[in-house]
This record gives structure tokens, sequence and C-alpha cells, in this order.
């Protein structure tokens, strides 16, 4: 039963709750949060066959289901992963991913949000024009530009290079980097924009002092976008490169090539999916509130 606090002067008086409210709100809320924990470990299941394939013995993997291994502590072996790692095709892709997906990460948000800047805070000729062109630019599949890009990067000597690889990523996230970061700054007060021009701060002093410390949650929201995607691409990889293939299209290639080196494909796969999953964790809270940004003014 809730009980008041004594009242002092001058100090509202505080209710405190009970201990019967708190358990019937938690019993309230008990299925919810049962189906909510059911849906994640649906979802986690694909994830933990995943690990116990990478941790199995050669002579185990392919011989039952991973679900067998479970409990089984003793076919277990972290030394697949020191195998993945002596093998130079996978740490070779590693670190060309590694460096596309930096690089296709940074580049697009420096862009981006100097452009989304002007699209938001500068009146110039055209500005709802161009930006009806960078929402309609969002609909091009990437599938319509491989063989112009193709033949382009061959003139230009791009094909097969990192700088190719994080120019293709750049170009393709730049319409919807625009688009979130536009809408994002657009919904800074006006107010307060205004007085900082009045006290004499110049545009770039505006984007770099105001706008970008304001528009941090949506950047991060951005990136992490960003990075999932670059990491992990397919389709890009496997079109136009060869010998600096990102980790996705090695693993598929190798498993096309080496089915049943599983001792490595598996463990490649996991510590692969596992990278881009722990950013997401880390900057999570980021992500959501570049989501919600912008959306109520």
């Amino acid at each position: 039963m809730a009980t008041a606090a004594a009242e002092r002067p001058g100090q509202p008086v505080v209710v405190e709750e009970g201990l019967a409210p708190k358990i019937g709100r938690v019993i309230a809320k008990a299925p919810v949060h049962l189906i909510l924990v059911l849906i994640g470990l649906l979802w986690l299941i694909p994830t933990l066959g995943l690990f116990i394939t990478s941790i199995l013995l050669p002579e185990d993997q392919g011989q039952e289901g991973w679900w067998n291994f479970v409990f089984e502590p003793s076919t277990w072996t972290f030394e697949n992963y020191a195998n993945m790692f002596d093998d130079e095709g996978i740490t070779d892709a590693l670190i060309v991913t590694t460096q596309v997906t930096i690089g296709a990460t940074i580049l697009p948000i420096l862009v981006a949000a100097l452009a989304a800047y002007a699209l938001a805070w500068i009146d110039f000729p055209g500005r709802d024009w161009v930006f009806l062109a960078v929402i309609g630019l969002m609909i091009v599949p990437i599938q319509m530009a491989l063989i112009p890009m193709f033949r382009l990067y061959n003139d230009f000597g791009l094909f097969d290079t990192i700088p190719g690889l994080i120019l293709f990523h750049s170009a393709f996230a730049l319409p919807f980097a625009i688009f979130l970061l536009r809408n994002f700054f657009a919904g800074i007060p006006r107010d307060l924009m205004e007085a900082a021009r009045i006290d004499g701060a110049s545009e770039f002093r505006l984007f770099f002092k105001v706008v970008l410390p304001l528009g941090l949650p949506a950047i991060a929201s951005l990136a992490i976008f960003q990075v999932l995607f670059v990491w992990n691409d397919l389709l890009i990889g496997l079109t136009i490169a060869q010998d600096n293939k990102p980790i996705a299209p090695t693993i598929a290639e190798q498993l096309r090539q080496f089915g049943t080196n599983l001792d490595v494909i598996a463990p490649a796969s996991f510590f692969s999916a596992v990278i881009p999953l722990t950013i997401f964790a880390m900057f999570q809270r980021y992500f959501v509130q570049g989501l919600l940004a912008g959306s109520v003014k």
C-alpha cells in the first residue's frame, strides 16, 4: 500500500509506491516479456549453431547436427580460430574489409553532412529540386550500376582496388545519408541558428560548432548503417574485386571451392558476423536516437 513521506515545509509530498503495484505491473508485462525473450532466442539460434560448428573438431563437423554437441564440451576446440588466422586468404580479406569499411563510412558521412547542412540551412536556387533528386537516387538499385561501373573502373584503373571499393560504397550510401542528415539538421531550432549568425558565426563555424555536435546521434546511426552494409556486402566485392576481395566474397568463394574445409570457413563466418554485431550493440543507443531524431519538432 502506498505511503506518503513526511511533508517538509516548502517541499511537495513524495509518495512512495508500495510493493503490490510493482508486482502487479511485472505480472501484467510478463507475457509480453516472455514473447520477446522467445523471439530473441529463436533469432539467436542460427548464430549459436554457427558458433558451435566453428569450435567442433573437423571430424565431427558434418557428421551430426550441431545441436548434438551443445552439451559436449569435450568435442570443442578453439584451434579452428588459430587455423583461420593462418589462412592468408581469410586474413587478407579481413584487412581489406576493415580498410574498406572505415573509408566507406567516414567519406560518405563527411560529404553527406556538408550536403545536408546546405540543403537544410542555406537558401540557394533549386535547393528543393536537388533534394528531390537525392530522394530519387535512393530508389536506384545497385544492380543497375554494376556493368557501367565495371567499365568505368576499367577505364580509370580502379578495378580490384581498395579506393575503388570505397568510392563505390560511398556513392551508393550518399543519397540515404544526405536524406537522413538533412531531415535531422532541419529539426535544429531556427532561433539557435539565427542567434549564432547574429553573433557573427560563419557558415563553417555554424556547421562545425553547432550543427555537428547536435547531429551526433544521427551521424552515429548512419555510421552503424554503413558499417553493417559494407562489412556484410557480397555483391560489390564479387563484381569489382579479384585479388582484394572483402571477407564475405572470400568466404563464399572458399565455401564453393573447399566445401569440406569447415574448420576454417565456420570460424571465419562467425568472426565476420560478430564484429558488426558488436559495433551495433555498443552504439545501439545512438542508433535509436538517430532514427527518432527529427521525427518530432
